[in-house]
């Protein structure tokens, strides 16, 4: 028997392991269009990708009444559908260079478990492990569905408790403040990553930043001492 603790790497989606932003700009263009509104600007919309659906858009739509609120986040829904049946997933929401290696890898480690943590919805997430084939990589699986929007630590907390994991020997990985913000909250150590929608100076709250996936597995074996 191995005295390794069991442990867990939690990922963000969009902007951490798959680049979807075409299809998040194009949705978002086409429900604030059909509500007769200009389209926020492109680093207003990234800038709040991650949030749930229901918190991110009074913050894109101020003066919209909550009737006009609730068709924004439903023409969003329909439109990003639309968008990805249109191509299909694999290519709408492309993996990041060295995601799906650095998935494989990890996965392949019998005391490493992987999970999510995403602002998409079950059905958006289930289409989205279906088009790239990663069926059974995610042991946990945290979406907007049944949680607090992040950075309340909501998701992280019950991936812990699935996964029987002790904070310390958990990491969540994302691209946004909000990833980093509930990672701080739950006590679990954040690891920013540099290619997704939020600057490196937003990522305050990360305990590291890598640069790619490459280097994940020399900080994994750093952050728990291997």
């Amino acid at each position: 028997m191995s005295d390794t603790p069991l442990r867990l790497v939690i990922f963000d989606v969009d902007g951490t392991l798959v680049d979807s932003q075409s299809d998040i700009l194009g949705a978002m263009h086409l429900a604030f269009s059909n509500e007769g509104l200009p389209t926020p600007p492109r680093a207003e919309v990234l800038g709040v990708v991650g949030l749930s659906l229901d918190v991110l858009m009074p913050q894109l739509a101020p003066d919209a009444d909550s009737a006009a609120l609730a068709r924004l986040v439903q023409g969003y829904k329909d439109a990003y559908m639309s968008l990805r049946a249109q191509q299909g997933g694999a290519i709408s929401s492309p993996f990041y260079p060295g995601a799906r290696d650095a998935l494989a890898a990890l996965h392949a480690q019998p005391d490493i478990l992987l999970g999510v943590a995403t602002g998409k919805s079950k059905r958006g997430l289930d289409k989205l492990i279906e088009a790239h084939g990663l069926e059974g990589m995610f042991v946990t699986q945290q979406v907007a569905d049944f949680h607090p929007s992040k950075p309340h630590p909501s998701m992280i907390l019950q991936a812990l408790s699935d996964t029987g994991v002790d904070a310390e020997n958990a990491v969540m990985l994302g691209d946004t403040s909000f990833d980093m913000e509930m990672a701080q909250a739950a006590g679990v150590t954040g690891i920013g990553v540099s290619w997704g929608y939020h600057t490196a100076a937003q990522l305050t709250a990360a305990k590291h930043r890598i640069d790619s996936f490459d280097a994940l597995p020399a900080l994994l074996d750093t952050i728990w001492k291997v």
